[in-house]
Order: C-alpha cells, then sequence, then structure tokens
C-alpha cells in the first residue's frame, strides 16, 4: 500500500453501530492496518455511536479485544496505541434527532471540514440515518470540506426496495459522496484483474467470444448461517450474494477496456457488462438457475447440522443456501460465451475463483494416439483463501508414446510480494477518504443488477418452483448444478482447498 499511497487526508472517521461485529471483527483491524502502513493523517479521529452507555476508556478497553483477536500481527505499543488515543465514544438512538445534534457538536469541537460516515448497521436503518444526517446538516460541504457516507450491502431486497434507497438518499445527498461498499473488491486479485486483462498483451487480444468457452466465477464457503438463521431465512443466497459479489467479479471479467482509470471511465463500463446480459423470463429462470439446501453432514471433520435446525429458522424453509446459474451477454465481446456463477454455504472447501476456460485445439494431430481428449486450457484467478494465478496447459509425457499431462503454472501473491496484512477493507476504506469511487456502484449498477435477478425472485415468491434441492453439508454442492453444465457438454472445476492439488 505504501507504494502507491501516501496519508489520507484529515477526517473524523465516524461509525455508527460501533458495538456490533462487523465493527469489532473488520472495521477496527483494517483501520488498524492503515495505521500500521502510515495511510492515516496525523491527526485522523474515530466517534463510535451506538445504544449502550459506556465511556470513551471502556470502549477502547473492548477494541483492545478486538485488535488482539483479529488483527494480524497486531501489537499494544506502537500503532495501536497511537490509534487507540484517538478513539471516542458517543451514545446515541440512531432514531434521535439528539444524537445527530451531539455528533455535530463533536465534529464541531474536533475543528475538522472532514467526515466519512460509516454505516455498520441493519439496512433497514440506511435510509433514516441518512436523512437524519441530512436534517442535521452533517452532510453539508458548503464549508469546503467533504462529508462521505459508507453504506454497507445489503442494498435493498428486490428491484422496487434499490430503487426506493436509491431516491431518499439522493434526495439528501449527492452521488459522489455515497460509498456503496464491498468489501470482495479490496482483494488484491479482484483488483489485478484489469491489470490482467489490459497490462498484457498475450491475454487481451484473446479475452472474447473468439478464444474463450465460457467463464465460471464461483464463491464457495464452509460455514453455514451460523447466529444468522433470522436474517438468512428472510434473506437467501441469491439476494445475500449475488447482486454485490459475484456481480462485481462478473463486470470486471467482462468490462470493455476504459478510457483511462479515472473512476467514473471505470464505472461507466462495469455498468455496461449488466445492462448487456440477456434478461430472464419466466423460463429462463427455471432453466437457468439451481437452488439448494445444505443437509446434515460433515464440514472440515465437524458435524453440521441441517439448514433447517439452525437456530430461527423455520422448520419447512423453502431458503436457498446455494444458488447456480447461467448468464449470456448481449454485446460483440461475449455473445454466445455463457457465464456460470455459483454460490454457497457448507461446502467442502472455503474457496473464490474465477475460472477462465479457453477453447479447446482441434483433435486431429491426436487421432492415432492414446489422447482421447485434450488438458482444458484453464486461466484461474485464485481470490480465496490464497490470492494468485495459475495457467492450465498440456505437454507431452517423457517416453517413446505420444501422451499428453496437465500441468499448471502458479503465481501466489505471497511468493512475490511482501503482502500486508489484510480483512479486505483497508483499501477501500482508504479510496473513500480519498475520493476514489472506482471500486464503488453507482446507484445505475446496483439497479441494474437488482433488474437481472428480479424475475428469478418473483418466481420463488410465488411458490412455482420447487423446494431447494438438497446437498449434504460438506460436499461440491447439488447434483441439478452439475446438471447445469453438464446440458451444455461442460462441468465445474472442482472446489479444492489449498492443500489439495
Amino acid at each position: 500500500m505504501n507504494d502507491r499511497a501516501k496519508a489520507a487526508p484529515s477526517c473524523v472517521f465516524v461509525i455508527f453501530g460501533a458495538a456490533g461485529d462487523l465493527t469489532r471483527r473488520l472495521l477496527m483491524p483494517a483501520i488498524y492496518n492503515l495505521s500500521r502502513a502510515g495511510l492515516l493523517a496525523e491527526d485522523f479521529k474515530i466517534v463510535g455511536v451506538a445504544r449502550g452507555e459506556k465511556s470513551d476508556e471502556e470502549f477502547r478497553a473492548e477494541l483492545d479485544g478486538s485488535i488482539r483477536d483479529f488483527a494480524e500481527g497486531s501489537d499494544s505499543d506502537g500503532p495501536w496505541t497511537w490509534l487507540r488515543s484517538r478513539v471516542n465514544y458517543l451514545k446515541g438512538d440512531l432514531t434521535d434527532t439528539a444524537t445527530y445534534r451531539a455528533l455535530g457538536e463533536r465534529l464541531e469541537k474536533a475543528g475538522r471540514e472532514n467526515a466519512l460516515f460509516y454505516l455498520a448497521t441493519p439496512p433497514s436503518v440506511f435510509a433514516p440515518v441518512i436523512e437524519h444526517l441530512g436534517r442535521a446538516k452533517l452532510l453539508d460541504e458548503s464549508g469546503g470540506g467533504w462529508r462521505r457516507v459508507i453504506i454497507e450491502k445489503p442494498f435493498g431486497t428486490d428491484l422496487e426496495s434499490a430503487k426506493a434507497l436509491n431516491r431518499k438518499i439522493l434526495s439528501v445527498m449527492s452521488e459522489r459522496q455515497i460509498f456503496r461498499i464491498d468489501h470482495y473488491l479490496g482483494k488484491e486479485t479482484v483488483q489485478n484483474i484489469m491489470v490482467l486483462r489490459f497490462g498484457n498483451g498475450i491475454f487481451e487480444p484473446m479475452w472474447n467470444r473468439n478464444h474463450i468457452d465460457h467463464v465460471q466465477i464461483t464463491v464457495a464457503e464452509t460455514v453455514g448461517v451460523e447466529g444468522r438463521g433470522k436474517f438468512y431465512d428472510a434473506t437467501g443466497a441469491l439476494r445475500d450474494m449475488i447482486p454485490n459479489h459475484l456481480f462485481q467479479l462478473l463486470e470486471l471479467t467482462a468490462m470493455e477496456p476504459p478510457t483511462c482509470f479515472d473512476a467514473e471511465a471505470v464505472r461507466t463500463e462495469k455498468a455496461k457488462v449488466l445492462q448487456a446480459v440477456h434478461p430472464f423470463g419466466h423460463n429462463d429462470a427455471e432453466r437457468s438457475v439451481v437452488r439448494g439446501q445444505y443437509t446434515a453432514g460433515t464440514v472440515n471433520g465437524k458435524a453440521m447440522k441441517a439448514y433447517r435446525q439452525s437456530p430461527d429458522v423455520a422448520p419447512d424453509s423453502r431458503t436457498e443456501t446455494y444458488v447456480a446459474l447461467k448468464l449470456m451477454m448481449d454485446n460483440w465481446r461475449w455473445a454466445g460465451v455463457p457465464f456460470y456463477l455459483r454460490t454457497g454455504k457448507a461446502l467442502e472447501t472455503r474457496h473464490s475463483e474465477i475460472v477462465i476456460r479457453f477453447k479447446q485445439a482441434p483433435f486431429a494431430l491426436f487421432r492415432d494416439t492414446p489422447v482421447d481428449s485434450l488438458t482444458p486450457n484453464d486461466l484461474v484467478l485464485h481470490l480465496q483463501p490464497e490470492e494468485g494465478v495459475t495457467v492450465s496447459f498440456g505437454v507431452k509425457k517423457p517416453g517413446p508414446k505420444v501422451a499428453m499431462r496437465g500441468v499448471e503454472m502458479r503465481f501466489d501473491y505471497k511468493d512475490y510480494f511482501k503482502v500486508m496484512p489484510s480483512t479486505g477493507y483497508e483499501t477501500l476504506i482508504y479510496d473513500c477518504m480519498t475520493g476514489d469511487t472506482t471500486l464503488f456502484k453507482r446507484a445505475e449498477e446496483i439497479e441494474a443488477g437488482w433488474r437481472i435477478v428480479q424475475p428469478m425472485l418473483d418466481l420463488w415468491a410465488g411458490g412455482a418452483m420447487d423446494a431447494p434441492a438438497p446437498y449434504r453439508a460438506g460436499s461440491q454442492g447439488p447434483k441439478e448444478a452439475d446438471e447445469l453444465l453438464a446440458r451444455d457438454g461442460r462441468q465445474w472445476r472442482a472446489l479444492v482447498g489449498p492443500d489439495r492439488p
């Protein structure tokens, strides 16, 4: 990070929902990592806002444990001591006007024109908090500084709610003040997609329908719903992951070259990808989408109960914990190339990747040899748990006969660079402070994503589809997902852990 950046401008970082899990596990460790990298201004300050009664010192003591437990390689004497002294607490009800009046007094006392407000809150209060900020004049930039708001996902629960939320917040603040965050875009490999494609002459000429057979995008998790049963049973895998995480990966993979790496140029090309996705009709939603729900099984050697046995989950729940879908695009670059997306919980391994499968060479040269099929040529972008790139191709095995063997060349970030500890939020928070909107979605992009999945939501809400296909916890997912690709003569790349070939 130090290679590209200098310290962010001075600001007060306000966290609404400061007592929550997001703040403890991810935000504070991320801000701590920024302080270790020297990327925070000398007079940087944090104000945590929550309902509980506690002093500044009590709040800091709670964060001591957060840094110790969740910040990799943390220490208590250096950067954390520096950051800790800059943390303050404000007790307040987010629905009470008095909270925002008190916050305004804090900002005025701190003497800061720049303020960054982070909504680490339930989605139901996104709009009310922003409306309160507007009424309290805390989003007013007439004093010469900047005021920005970071909004977590999910941004809406369907197309209409996303449109309504956009209307409400855009009536209070401008688009350039809004940062709709997706921590997946803080990963190095995700950001590297543009460099890999547009900075290397060997890849971009082949990045089209003439050379690519299909694309697979996978985000697999080993965890179940944990303690989030009430939220998840009302949400499901489609709402939780597809319009945000997976569509972000889709956009970066399929976008046209921007005129430059200016934020608006990049975001314009990303938005065009979703606009080019072939719209789903009723039949498409039935034929090209698979839902699954995990049953009891074993994950990483530990027994896991069925989803329906999880706390706060209905015993007859039809909520999907796995979803796979096939998308087609109506544009010159990708016409005829299917994009297969899948995500699920309680799977065999935690693994996220983008697979570019190139078209096979003709078999003619090998018809008189023992080679009955050629090794797939894949370019695989590994996103988690380890970040890197793999290229697979075929070579001849040593010996008198022509026999082919698949091999791989792999690049891992940790082998070439000193990788800074990261939660995935560091780059994104820094970009918010510097005003770089490249990795954040505009309103039109959010709505385009929901527009694609809305026919599926409508179909499922009407009860027209069968219950989600069962799959055993610790497996690769439902067999119906395999059949989705098998109908096209293709198959998923197997989910493999870091210690497996």
